[in-house]
């Protein structure tokens, strides 16, 4: 068996945690500037259903990559899924539809 070189000592040494970025959700301004959004990020193939974007009012279709943003002080209910276009977009523009 062929000997193997022993790692440096660089990498024996504790590293500080890695942020956990997008798993909970970051936090974000909403589309009216005045309230926090957590904001996560949604890729392709975990795309299942067919949503409809409150800031273009189309249809986000099962397999397209989009952003769920919701209230910080929100819950379930509150969420909402955005293009990703349009939620950078969102200062830019207003929101087309409104939920009760």
């Amino acid at each position: 068996m062929p000997r193997r070189k022993p790692r440096p000592k660089s990498s024996r040494l504790p590293r500080d945690p890695r942020p956990i970025g997008d798993v909970f959700g970051r936090t974000e301004d909403g589309p009216c500037g005045a309230e926090t959004f957590v904001v996560r990020t949604i890729p392709g193939s975990r795309a299942v259903k067919t949503y409809r974007c409150p800031g273009c009012d189309h249809e986000i279709l099962p397999g397209t990559a989009h952003i769920v943003a919701w209230p910080a002080e929100g819950g379930e209910n509150d969420r909402r899924h955005w293009h990703s276009g349009c939620w950078r977009g969102r200062h830019t523009r207003t929101i087309t539809r409104r939920w009760s």
